[in-house]
């Protein structure tokens, strides 16, 4: 086991599977001569060729439909989406294509395509690259949306998402592509659907996806000097979503926060609270607590930016509300 950046994660498991796979293709923008803004496919094109390792012309509808395309007709394509913001360009493509065309060709046809793109404020980027948009395409039947909060994960589920026959989305928070983690040398897949559960806990449930994991974490560990023990979830995916394993930590707990940094309205934090409310109401001391990203576009500021997204003070102060039996009304 060594400890790797989230961005080695991504390349390596890349890399792998383009060794394993002749049909997997990288296209998009700069992911060739410059490896991406970000660097993380830095190597590959010296490696596979620019037959494998695609530059594309600054058009996101168009060399996502060529990957929709191929991915019908025998190829493996990953499609680099260089800001998450930018999906707003591909939802036809994405949504009404990819997501749709195994239902509509009754089962004939497949759709093997990941879709790699990042999300995250606090980078100083502004309104229109700083957004998470996890929850617009998780709400689209036909499409898997997974996100990893650790180099571990980056690969695991990279790995999974190329062998997957369905379209996958995958959204990395650009702030941990230099975060280090242990990777295992040996190669390894993880699982779609199943939650990691970080750290038990006996007080409170605090489920957090992506970078909001470290947020938790954080948090976890002042409460414990609190003496108020959280358990942390990661759901590592939020389609699927593993239901069971956050009702039964609920169960346990009988109060939970649900922390992401999508906007809070009609988000991943509310879908998540309504499965808990549903399934483990009679558990519940306390009403399920969301922290989401404030509903507003990023403020380029940086006072101001910081204000939108959860941090650890602002989970542990709700927590301690939460355990206090203290009730706020939801705007």
């Amino acid at each position: 086991m060594r400890s790797i950046t989230l961005s080695q994660a991504v390349n390596e498991a890349i890399a792998e599977e383009m060794r394993r796979d002749p049909t997997v293709i990288i296209l998009g923008e700069d992911v060739a001569e410059a490896g991406t803004p970000f660097k993380v496919l830095s190597g590959l094109v010296e490696e596979f060729g620019t037959d494998r390792v695609i530059d594309t012309p600054i058009s996101e509808p168009g060399f996502t439909g060529i990957a929709v395309g191929a991915a019908m007709t025998g190829l493996r394509p990953i499609v680099d989406l260089m800001f998450g913001d930018f999906l707003y360009l591909v939802m036809d493509q994405l949504c009404n294509q990819a997501a749709k065309t195994h239902y509509m060709s009754g089962g004939k046809l497949t759709v093997p395509m990941v879709l790699r793109t990042n999300l995250g404020a606090t980078r100083r980027s502004a309104a229109q690259h700083s957004q998470s948009l996890h929850a617009l395409v998780a709400h689209i039947p036909g499409l898997k949306v997974a996100m990893p909060s650790s180099a571990y994960e980056a690969k695991g589920l990279m790995k999974t998402a190329i062998r997957d026959n369905n379209p996958v989305v995958i959204f990395e928070d650009k702030l941990m592509y230099q975060d280090k983690a242990p990777v295992p040398e040996e190669e390894f897949l993880i699982p779609f659907g199943e939650a990691k559960v970080h750290q038990a806990g006996d007080d409170i449930t605090l489920i957090a996806t992506s970078s909001m994991v470290q947020v938790a974490q954080a948090a976890a560990r002042l409460l414990a000097a609190q003496n108020i023990s959280a358990e942390v979830i990661d759901p590592r995916t939020i389609a699927p979503l593993d239901c069971s394993t956050l009702i039964e930590s609920v169960k346990k707990t009988s109060r939970a926060i649900v922390i992401d940094e999508g906007h809070q309205q009609y988000g991943v934090t509310a879908e998540i609270a309504s499965v808990i409310a549903h399934d483990a109401f009679y558990y519940l001391d306390a009403p399920v607590h969301r922290m989401g990203a404030m509903d507003v576009p990023v403020p380029f500021s940086p006072v101001l930016e910081d204000l939108t997204v959860p941090t650890p003070d602002r989970v542990v102060e709700q927590a301690k509300k939460l355990m206090r039996g203290v009730r706020e009304h939801v705007a």
